[in-house]
């Protein structure tokens, strides 16, 4: 029997548990709430799921590597397991995968997925602690038309959200929200709308169902697209607009996939003919409905350390992170001023193997559609995400300085 492939959506960790090592997997889309911690003597096993080797072959490895007699039985074990959690690329998990794309589909709110993990599930605590995030820093007297602020842990970039948020006043608050997040899972060139109103502790916000219908006949869209169920990009960007503004606040939701293909092998995005005619439609509703929309990008920047495939250990602004600083400052210089171009070239050098910042194609997004937007940077941070592990990140304003 050929073994399928093992999916390539899902997420890897190292355990913690030193009763227990070896590698977690959890199903990043959520199609299974299996958890499975592959024993470290297996975890070169988990290469013979690519889709070309057989039982045979991973028996062979077992008895090899592990010598005993029930390596036959561990091969069985191992398949069976990864096979029942959906974690491989079968019958199961498309049984799985079909069961969740219709329950979001069914569903008339896209429901809260962090709430109780990332920020209080209750309202009474949600409120205080979105009252300590947001206590007024410095004060501005521009005119801001958008903003772009984390996407990480609340927690581990409150400062910069709140460098970005309380620039936001109270008039805006009949504005349509474009929020445009950043799609970890979805497909590369395609942008995902819902109808959805996202639910959170605060309430349901009210999306502009007139803009998603001009979008979403564009190609390269997913309409009801199920990422919008699990990414956290857009949750956490509602979680402060409704702190300030109230549930009710109008959203225009936009999950940009990646735009890799053109990092690494060079060109620009709009060289896709999809993504060139809805970053042009995107752009002509900016320019149509310019004071009637505020632009928030959900971004985060450099991804360093062991989680991310680096081979050191990061610690936030020391040793290789002032460097990484200092070219993330490179590329803020140029989204601030509005220069596309240069941005993109400076996302595109090393094929970005080295910084693998993540927010890239929501901020190219957010320059092509309104390129008269000036930024000004209101706080930069690194945050260590684990003990080995650092993520970038800022709070801008922009403003119409043209």
């Amino acid at each position: 029997m050929i073994l399928p492939w093992l999916r390539a959506d899902l997420d890897f960790t190292v355990s913690s548990d030193t009763n227990q090592p070896g590698l977690v997997i959890r199903d990043s889309l959520r199609y299974s709430d299996h958890i499975l911690v592959v024993p470290l003597p297996l975890i070169n096993s988990l290469t013979f799921f690519d889709g070309t080797r057989t039982d045979l072959d991973l028996r062979a490895e077992l008895t090899n590597s592990l010598n005993i007699p029930e390596a036959n039985n561990v091969a069985g074990q191992l398949f069976a397991a990864l096979s029942n959690a959906g974690f491989l690329v079968d019958e199961t998990y498309a049984k799985l995968k079909e069961a969740r794309h219709l329950a979001f589909a069914e569903r008339p709110r896209r429901e809260a997925v962090y709430a109780g993990s990332a920020y209080p599930a209750e309202l009474g605590p949600l409120q205080e602690l979105m009252q300590r995030y947001l206590r007024p820093s410095e004060s501005t007297q521009e005119r801001v038309i958008g903003i772009a602020a984390p996407h990480i842990s609340p927690e581990g970039g409150w400062q910069c959200y709140r460098a970005a948020y309380t620039t936001l006043t109270p008039d805006l608050r009949d504005r349509t929200f474009v929020v445009l997040g950043v799609s970890h899972y979805g497909q590369p060139d395609k942008f995902g709308l819902t109808r959805k109103p996202f639910n959170t502790p605060f309430g349901a916000t009210t999306t502009n169902d007139s803009l998603v219908t001009e979008l979403g006949v564009q190609p390269g869209v997913l309409m009801e697209d199920y990422c919008h169920a699990v990414e956290h990009s857009i949750e956490f960007q509602v979680l402060f607009l409704q702190a300030i503004y109230g549930p009710e606040v109008r959203v225009l939701p936009v999950l940009c996939g990646s735009f890799g293909t053109h990092i690494s092998e060079g060109g620009f995005p709009e060289d896709n003919e999809d993504v060139r005619r809805f970053l042009g439609a995107l752009g002509e509703i900016a320019e149509r409905e310019k004071d009637r929309l505020i632009w928030v990008l959900g971004v985060d920047m450099a991804h360093m350390g062991v989680r991310y495939g680096d081979n050191f250990a990061a610690r936030a602004d020391e040793d290789k992170m002032t460097l990484v600083k200092e070219r993330d400052e490179l590329r803020i210089e140029r989204v601030i001023a509005s220069d596309v171009r240069g941005f993109w070239n400076l996302v595109q050098e090393n094929r970005d193997d080295d910084l693998k910042w993540c927010g890239s194609s929501a901020i190219y997004s957010f320059m092509k559609a309104v390129p008269y937007a000036r930024g000004t940077l209101r706080r930069y941070d690194q945050w260590n995400i684990d003990e080995q592990s650092v993520v970038s990140f800022a709070g801008i304003s922009f403003s119409d300085r043209s």
